[in-house]
């Protein structure tokens, strides 16, 4: 699980900007949203422009360098910080797999074109290189030692250099390098919007409604948005010799996606990636930009209480109070974002937070200081 967050110099963030998921509390409800001592599941509550969207990007960077699945170039775009007179993004990621550490950090000057990397596992150097020195890596990896170390003038990360070419001995240090490339490899980013934008966990883009179909998957989509108070009837047409999603008026059958509102469309986008997230047996990471962009505040619980049904770690941002609540997560599961930090509401007061506590009246009353 990611435990530890740092960017600097990356978008609107000049500054170290650290978001920590180990700083929990031992409240006895909601027990299921930390795990071992990590928060599992996390919402983030800031107001326009503090960085809440920057911050999935700034996370799944290393998406682009350590994996082939999707990452799009044009949400990295003005990657620097626009006032900084240095030239690298700096990030810094710790992880923890079966209580060993691993910790990554890396500085680019852009997207694609890495300056540094330094992967520590267990507290020992694994692997490093930094091109601004020289083109020789550092690699500690059992197995590795017959791998060239000079890797010239490529652009190739050290991490999948020695992930792509070695056969590693079976050790623990080992094994660990190998969770971490498999938990990189199963994040996924997704936002709420008319189309279908998201970073890792596969390639290309697909018709979410062909996906659908195709995975026989229309009773449950009909069940799922039923659920959600929208009152529909599914049906396939064929249309322009393809197979389509529709909707049954009294079997007048028009397209689904010439009718659905706002809020339904960015139901069956969130359908779409929670049937991929359970058909794939190795993700590991979700980020929900403005998950509830679209939906009522009923709705927004409905979706929260499917996201914490999953077995991954899930991080979502919103706009909505109305949803900082005790009944759905835990107040150290809550953070406040603004420009220069991020904290969780029991971080942001000393006050004793008890499960009976209506903490979004809290927050509309200043208690945590914004």
């Amino acid at each position: 699980m990611l435990t530890k967050f740092e960017v600097s110099n990356f978008k609107n963030f000049a500054e170290k900007f650290t978001f920590d998921l180990t700083q929990t509390n031992n409240y006895v409800f909601n027990q299921n949203a930390v795990h071992n001592g990590i928060i599992k599941n996390a919402l983030i509550y800031g107001h326009n422009g503090v960085g809440k969207s920057n911050l999935g990007f700034a996370i799944f960077d290393l998406i682009s360098h350590l994996t082939d699945k999707h990452s799009d170039s044009k949400l990295y775009k003005h990657y620097i910080n626009a006032f900084s007179p240095n030239d690298i993004a700096i990030f810094k990621y710790e992880f923890l797999f079966n209580h060993n550490s691993v910790i990554y950090e890396y500085g680019k000057y852009d997207k694609e074109t890495l300056v540094y990397e330094n992967l520590y596992i267990n507290n020992i150097k694994y692997a490093s290189i930094d091109r601004r020195n020289n083109t020789t890596a550092i690699i500690n990896a059992e197995g590795a030692e017959n791998l060239k170390r000079d890797i010239g003038d490529s652009k190739i990360s050290i991490i999948s250099y020695i992930e792509k070419n070695t056969i590693l001995a079976k050790n623990n240090n080992n094994d660990c390098f190998y969770q971490f490339i498999e938990f990189i490899n199963g994040m996924l980013y997704f936002r709420s919007l008319f189309i279908n934008e998201y970073i890792g966990l596969k390639q290309g883009n697909e018709n979410i409604g062909n996906y659908i179909i195709k995975n026989g998957s229309i009773d449950d989509l009909q069940l799922f948005l039923n659920e959600a108070g929208i009152d529909c009837k599914l049906k396939v047409i064929k249309q322009e010799n393809e197979d389509r999603l529709a909707v049954n008026f009294n079997e007048k059958l028009i397209p689904l996606y010439e009718i659905s509102s706002s809020g339904t469309i960015a139901l069956v986008l969130f359908y779409y990636w929670l049937q991929n997230l359970k058909h794939n047996s190795k993700s590991s990471f979700l980020f929900i930009d403005e998950f509830d962009a679209f939906y009522h505040h009923s709705l927004s619980e409905i979706v929260i209480k499917r996201l914490k049904d999953i077995n991954i770690q899930v991080i979502i941002t919103t706009h909505n109070t109305s949803i900082i609540t005790n009944d759905l997560l835990r107040p150290d599961c809550y953070f406040l974002m603004n420009n220069y930090e991020i904290k969780s509401l029991a971080n942001k007061t000393s006050k004793e937070l008890r499960e009976a506590h209506n903490i979004e009246k809290m927050y509309r009353a200043g208690v945590f200081g914004e």
